[in-house]
């Protein structure tokens, strides 16, 4: 099948266009607002987009309470979605109105960050602190606004708990991150295994 998307006529029951592009990680965002008020919200569009310097991307689709606070305080925390934390990620999910603190709502521990002000989840195997470097509302290929928002934050702090360490390394097998699928599906990532890249072949003697 073929479909082109200012149509989006695919003619299926669901829109296939998040299903395709997936597994995407969860982009578990932690938030403070100017009321002191606390945010957690789990957001599909989520990414590390580079490594030096570090930086990651979670995108909006419209307004929503974590890019306001973000945008009107500068910080946010990324918070780790393993499998054991799935139900308090869907139950943070929860549309409610501005200022409803999630982590209560989800039974969980609220842990104010290091060195932004912002909180995290106490039970995340991991963590990392960010500040905000960029803020884009995304644009047509008409040149117009979207009702999308990038958020890019480059990560000053990083915490990792010390039972998915082993051997010098973040054990993604002992840490069984949840990816986010098309429609309502979700993944766990397993088996894990090692795939080395592939050496250049040697040149050949040129003399």
């Amino acid at each position: 099948m073929f479909y082109d998307t200012a149509s989006n006529a695919h003619g299926l029951a669901h829109d296939p266009f998040k299903a395709i592009v997936a597994p995407r990680p969860i982009g578990w965002i932690g938030t403070k607002g100017r009321d002191g008020s606390y945010n957690l919200s789990p957001y599909s569009f989520f990414n590390a987009v580079s490594d030096r310097p570090k930086i990651v991307m979670f995108s909006s689709s419209g307004r929503k309470d974590s890019l306001r606070n973000a945008q009107e305080t500068g910080v946010f925390t990324a918070n780790f979605v393993s499998a054991d934390l799935l139900q308090p990620m869907n139950a943070s999910s929860v549309a409610v109105p501005y200022g409803t603190d999630e982590f209560s709502i989800a039974g969980l521990t609220p842990v104010l960050a290091q060195l932004v002000d912002a909180p995290y989840v106490g039970e995340a195997h991991a963590v990392l602190e960010c500040r905000v470097t960029e803020i884009h509302t995304l644009k047509t290929i008409e040149g117009e606004d979207s009702d999308s928002h990038a958020v890019f934050g480059q990560v000053v702090g990083i915490h990792i708990h010390e039972r998915v360490i082993q051997d010098g390394r973040f054990d993604v097998s002992l840490a069984r991150p949840v990816t986010r699928l098309g429609y309502m599906d979700y993944a766990e990532i397993q088996p894990v295994f090692e795939l080395l890249r592939p050496q250049a072949p040697a040149k050949p003697d040129q003399r």
